[in-house]
C-alpha cells in the first residue's frame, strides 16, 4: 500500500535552455506519487548561464532542488556554498539542492551513465572511447573509471577545446588520449563507446567494433530523436546500443533521493518515462 504523506509544500524544477520537451517532469512527478508526497510539485524553466544567479536569489524557502541541463552545468559550480566530491571532481554538476538558504551542487550524471551501461551489461570497461568534451564527457571519464576504463579515447573537434575535460582528466587520474577526429573514418576499436554530441553531431560516424571479439556498446546520450543515425548505424553494425533514456532514468533517481531524502521508486518512474515516450510517438 502507498504511503501518504503530509501535503507539505515543496518545489523543485529542470532548468536549462531549450527545456519544452525534457522528461524530467514525468520521472520527477511519477515518484512523488508513488511517494504519496502531494505536497510536491516538479516545472520545467528556460534558463541561460546569465539568468541562474538571479533565479536563484528569488526562490522561496518551498524550493527543494533544481535539475539543471545544458548550458548550466558548469556554471552551477560558481553559484553554489558547496559542492560535492563527485561534482568537484568532474567541474560540472546537474543538480542543485537547495537547504536553509544554502546550495549544494551534484553530479548525478556520472551515476547515470555508470548504471545504463551496467543495466546493460557492462561490469568492466577496458578500450572505452568517449565522444565530444563538454560536460556530458566529464561525467563520461567519471563513469568510466568506475568501471574500470582509466585509458579512454576522447575523439573531439578542436583538442584546444578540452582544456576543462583535461583538468577534469587529472582530478580523477584518468589518462585519455584525446585526438581530434570527428570525420567520417571509423572510431578505433574499442568494448564501449560513449557519444556525448549534441544531436546530429555524430550521424556520419561508424563504430568499428571491438579488438577483444566482444560486442561492442555504443551509449548514445540523445534521447529523442530515437534512434539516432549514429544509434541506428551502430545496431546495423553489430554493436549492442542504448539510449540515453537509460541515462535520464538513473540520474533522476539519484536527484530524487538526493532531493527528498526517499528511496525513488524505481520501476514507476521507468514505467512512466515509457508511456511518455510512447505517448510521443503515437
Amino acid at each position: 500500500m502507498k504511503t501518504v504523506t503530509a501535503a507539505v509544500a515543496r518545489r523543485a524544477a529542470v532548468l536549462g535552455s531549450p527545456v519544452e520537451h525534457s522528461l524530467s517532469p514525468v520521472l520527477h512527478g511519477a515518484a512523488y506519487e508513488a511517494l504519496g508526497l502531494t505536497g510536491w510539485h516538479y516545472g520545467k524553466v528556460e534558463c541561460l548561464e546569465a539568468d541562474l544567479a538571479g533565479f536563484l536569489d528569488g526562490l522561496r524557502p518551498e524550493w527543494a532542488g533544481l535539475s539543471l541541463t545544458m548550458p548550466l552545468k558548469r556554471v552551477a559550480l560558481e553559484v553554489a556554498d558547496q559542492v560535492g566530491s563527485v561534482a568537484t571532481a568532474v567541474g560540472a554538476a546537474n543538480t542543485l539542492l537547495l537547504s536553509g538558504g544554502g546550495r549544494r551542487a551534484e553530479n548525478t550524471d556520472v551515476r547515470g551513465i555508470a548504471e545504463a551501461l551496467r543495466e546493460s551489461g557492462v561490469e568492466k570497461v577496458e578500450q572505452p572511447v568517449v565522444l565530444g568534451a563538454g560536460g556530458t564527457a566529464q561525467a563520461a571519464l567519471a563513469a568510466l573509471r568506475e568501471l574500470g576504463g582509466t585509458e579512454p579515447t576522447v575523439l573531439v573537434r578542436d583538442p584546444a577545446r578540452t582544456v576543462e575535460l583535461r583538468a577534469t582528466a587529472e582530478r580523477l587520474d584518468v589518462r585519455p588520449r584525446i585526438i581530434a577526429g570527428l570525420g567520417t573514418e571509423p572510431l578505433p576499436e574499442a568494448d564501449v563507446v560513449i557519444s556525448t554530441l549534441p544531436s546530429g553531431a555524430a550521424d556520419w560516424l561508424r563504430c568499428a567494433g571491438s579488438a577483444a571479439g566482444t560486442q561492442t556498446v555504443v551509449l548514445d546520450v540523445i534521447y529523442a530523436p530515437w534512434p539516432t543515425r549514429f544509434a541506428a548505424g551502430a545496431q546495423t553494425g553489430g554493436c549492442r546500443v542504448v539510449g540515453g533514456l537509460l541515462v535520464l532514468l538513473h540520474q533522476a533517481v539519484a536527484q530524487v533521493e538526493l532531493m527528498t531524502g526517499r528511496t525513488a521508486p524505481v520501476d514507476q518512474m521507468r514505467s512512466a518515462l515509457e508511456a511518455a515516450v510512447a505517448a510521443r510517438e503515437s
